[in-house]
């Protein structure tokens, strides 16, 4: 390896010379502390930024080894690695010249603690990739300050970051605490008969749309169960901890408007991850194969069963392998229902606001005037009690107008200025006294789709001479060879980094499963015990530190809306 002395002396002499004289960093480099992995130059200062890897030794970083000691804590760990850095690299943040000169970044973090391709750590030590921008004034190198950048800054956010005796110790041991014990509450959902759990004392609303921290404290609303839907659930941590369990079957959130329905269906769709001590989330804890399901008009459907919900279609079409380009709000929904089922969901949350008003009800007063022969939706309302009784699958709904949703739902609860109240039996009672009716429509049974298999023809990755082309725009886009991929109603996804890892995961599976004959779950299944076992870096040739992990059921969503995907029966 070659010293760090050396290596500050090296790029001194680079100064001046072409932008390209810096492909010869690459390569390793022996620092007091850690080693440095160059395996990335950039090939200009306004080009993607240069990739190194720093390892620092389990010896020098000294982290205690009850902290390694499994997955859940490791991950909190690293997470909390990664946040340090990211907050130590911001307030350095300085431009040394043209371009990105100058920039130290690794990966932003949400507010969920995730895996991530940035920080591994394990008892031999902790590994970061970090990303870098070389400097230069115009295109020609700025040999000293890139000596600075590389032999001064980078071992100054290392150590800060990656070694114990730097970090908050307190800090630490409690995020990791905190999210063990929400994977702990996780894992307890199902045997409670649960499908989800928000804890007293939560704050649930966020700042804003756009600001994913919690509202500031003098703001917000601290949760508090209605007593006959509180449960405890046992942590190895903080022990026991109270709340309101939301029990399997179907769930009718009501309420006012502006008075936290949806904020309430939000933290529950974001309970599938655990988050950081202060979100106020740390202890809203959901089904991991829960899904958040909307409208998505202008999607391409290819190949899906939608008769369930939609048939007898005008000119006979048949709605059992459905395609088409540009889905309307009802078929859109359906159709995301049931890949969603397809790929694995246990629980369906639905928002009226983000639902079409057609598939979700048709009242009485229609059904007298459109005969159901002329009607070929048949409605959510139809269809969520078989969803449940036959084939086990809970929803969780927000409904704030229409009162027929009481004929079908095990638990009701209402919102009111964020304080929730159990009314299930008012809602029965209203209920009877108010008959609406209206005639079923849902038939005897619901029938499951038969799963498609994906036919490989139909992935591509390249554009003109390049094999792969890949492009992610921050969590709502993928540029997948000549297409893009909207994935902006995909709500559950809360991080470029998955967004990246999804684009990538769809090259993998197109190059080890796409055999013509695999259907869509065993695909996903495949692909997914690879990241189990390999991790993060199996699904890129290059080692990258922007790749965070992903759900099969947000894997399945992209690749359910290429455009150019084709689908046949198994």
């Amino acid at each position: 390896m070659t010293a760090a002395d050396a290596l500050a002396r090296h790029l001194k002499t680079l100064d001046g010379q072409s932008y390209r004289a810096y492909q010869s960093l690459r390569g390793e480099y022996s620092f007091p502390g850690f080693q440095l992995h160059v395996d990335h130059v950039q090939g200009d200062p306004f080009a993607a930024l240069s990739q190194v890897r720093v390892w620092v030794d389990g010896a020098i970083a000294q982290f205690p080894a009850d902290l390694l000691t499994t997955a859940t804590r490791r991950m909190a760990v690293a997470d909390f690695v990664v946040r340090q850095f990211h907050h130590q690299a911001q307030q350095w943040r300085r431009s040394q010249g043209s371009g990105k000169s100058g920039l130290i970044e690794i990966a932003r973090p949400s507010q969920a603690v995730l895996v991530r391709s940035a920080c591994t750590v394990s008892a031999a030590g902790i590994e970061l990739r970090v990303a870098v921008g070389l400097p230069a004034f115009g295109r020609r190198i700025a040999g000293h300050q890139a000596a600075e950048l590389l032999c001064q800054q980078l071992p100054m956010l290392v150590e800060r970051s990656a070694e114990y005796k730097n970090l908050a110790a307190a800090a630490l041991r409690h995020q990791v605490e905190v999210v063990e014990d929400a994977e702990a509450m996780r894992s307890q959902l199902r045997e409670r008969g649960l499908v989800a759990f928000v804890a007293d004392g939560s704050v649930l609303p966020r700042r804003s749309g756009v600001d994913d921290r919690p509202l500031q404290e003098d703001a917000a609303v601290r949760f508090e169960s209605p007593e006959s839907l509180r449960v405890g659930l046992t942590c190895p941590n903080r022990g026991s901890v109270t709340g309101m369990g939301i029990p399997q079957g179907i769930t009718v959130i009501v309420g006012g408007g502006y008075h936290g329905k949806s904020t309430l269906l939000r933290a529950i769709e974001r309970g599938v991850y655990p988050h950081i001590p202060g979100d106020g989330r740390e202890a809203v804890v959901t089904d991991p194969a829960a899904v958040k399901v909307r409208a998505e008009d202008g999607r391409s459907v290819v190949g899906v069963d939608i008769s369930p919900f939609i048939n007898h279609l005008p000119q006979g079409k048949s709605t059992r392998h459905f395609s088409t380009p540009n889905a309307s709000g009802s078929t859109s929904q359906a159709a995301n229902i049931m890949e969603a089922l397809e790929a694995g969901a246990r629980v369906l949350l639905v928002d009226e606001d983000t639902s079409a008003t057609n598939f979700m009800i048709r009242d009485r007063r229609m059904q007298a005037l459109i005969a159901k022969t002329r009607e070929p939706i048949t409605p959510f309302i139809d269809k969520v009690r078989q969803l449940y009784e036959e084939h086990g699958v809970s929803t969780i709904l927000v409904m704030g107008g229409s009162g027929d949703y009481f004929d079908v739902a095990d638990t009701v609860i209402a919102l009111d200025s964020y304080r929730p109240e159990a009314v299930t039996e008012q809602a029965k009672a209203v209920a009877q006294r108010y008959n609406t009716e209206r005639l079923a429509e849902g038939g005897d049974r619901f029938d499951l789709l038969t799963p498609r298999r994906i036919l490989p023809q139909g992935i591509d990755p390249s554009r003109g001479r390049k094999a792969v082309n890949l492009k992610v725009r921050s969590t709502d886009e993928i540029r997948f060879g000549e297409e893009e991929i909207d994935l902006s109603a995909v709500e559950q996804i809360v991080e470029p980094g998955q967004i990246r890892a999804i684009a990538r995961a769809l090259v993998y599976l197109q190059t080890h499963y796409l055999d013509g004959q695999r259907s869509l779950p065993e695909v996903l299944d495949a692909v997914m015990d690879d990241l189990a076992q390999a991790g993060l870096d199996c699904l890129d040739d290059r080692l990258s530190g922007n790749l965070v992990q992903f759900r099969p059921l947000e894997l399945a969503a992209a690749l359910n809306r290429l455009r150019t995907l084709q689908v046949a029966p198994v």
